[in-house]
């Protein structure tokens, strides 16, 4: 994973006079153009001019990824208070600074025993999806930017924790292990080579098993951590089980499968249909709903899918 040399920055997360004194760059054809060196700060007139001419994205090198990572988390508080920063922006600010987690993670899998870092982030976004009726639209910024593994973990946390707001009176703390566990649901990905992750052509049987096995091992490592509750290790455990007992690790059949687990299953589908990802292009929601009814009764419960479709279509309260 070491290997993504620049990464992309939303300019929402770039304040004039606050952002560390790192290098930032822009993307023209292919190519990373220095814009400011790291002894020059990012200023007003920087912003201005980008906005004006329809820059979203600054890139950073991958090296000084944990100063900007060190630099959202700290300072989360204060920027998602700020009155001069719209909604839109400060789930951007959001979502950025919970991919970078996840890349952070990924590069370091002992820093999972961290968990602090986790929930505080799931703290803030649980109050952003729940005072937020739009609130996934800002993922739609930083998808098409970021390596779609890390993005799409946070995707489908926004989502777990939207859907569990609408329909369930779960306590604080509950909310806030649906998050994590959905933040980490592919944690275990981590422990398969880049070759096989990044492979275009369609995997073998061997490989693919060796895939499937990508959530007992995510399991097993968070568990060793002793640091999640057992809701967060479910949802990273049993995320792939189906609803007729035909999926993995478990062979798991209907409500043998803990709820957020099943609820789990339904947000990373419809994420990974709805967004474009490697070897496939997104699908409009109500095309990927249409085809995930098909499988209601095989891979979904048919009474928690219709409650999930009622509340991605905006049918819920």
């Amino acid at each position: 994973m070491k290997n993504r040399f620049y990464r992309p920055l939303s300019l929402a997360c770039i304040s004039p006079g606050y952002f560390p004194d790192i290098a930032l760059f822009i993307k023209n054809n292919g190519n990373f153009i220095l814009y400011k060196n790291h002894d020059r700060k990012f200023t007003e007139a920087d912003r201005q001019r980008l906005e004006w001419t329809s820059t979203q994205f600054l890139y950073v090198r991958s090296g000084d990824m944990d100063v900007v990572t060190e630099y959202l988390e700290h300072n989360l508080d204060s920027l998602l208070v700020r009155s001069d920063i719209d909604s839109g922006s400060k789930g951007t600010i959001l979502y950025q600074t919970a991919a970078n987690y996840v890349t952070d993670i990924f590069d370091e899998p002992d820093k999972t025993a961290d968990i602090i870092r986790c929930r505080s982030l799931m703290r803030h976004l649980m109050k952003y999806v729940s005072g937020h009726e739009d609130a996934l639209k800002a993922l739609q910024a930083i998808t098409s930017q970021n390596h779609y593994i890390f993005t799409h973990s946070v995707q489908v946390a926004a989502l777990m924790m939207l859907v569990h707001d609408r329909l369930f009176a779960l306590t604080h703390d509950e909310m806030i292990d649906v998050g994590v566990g959905s933040l980490l649901h592919d944690f275990g990905l981590v422990f398969l080579s880049g070759d096989l992750l990044d492979k275009p052509d369609a995997l073998s049987a061997i490989e693919y098993h060796k895939v499937k096995q990508h959530t007992q091992k995510g399991y097993e490592h968070l568990h060793s951590a002793g640091t999640l509750g057992e809701v967060s290790l479910t949802i990273v455990r049993h995320h792939h089980e189906k609803y007729d007992g035909s999926g993995y690790p478990s062979g798991l059949k209907g409500d043998q499968i803990p709820r957020s687990a099943q609820l789990a299953a339904l947000c990373d589908t419809f994420c990974a249909m709805t967004t474009d990802r490697p070897k496939h292009n997104a699908i409009p929601q109500t095309e990927a709903l249409k085809i995930m009814g098909e499988e209601v009764g095989s891979s979904f419960n048919p009474e928690l899918f219709k409650r999930f479709e009622a509340v991605v279509s905006g049918k819920t309260a």
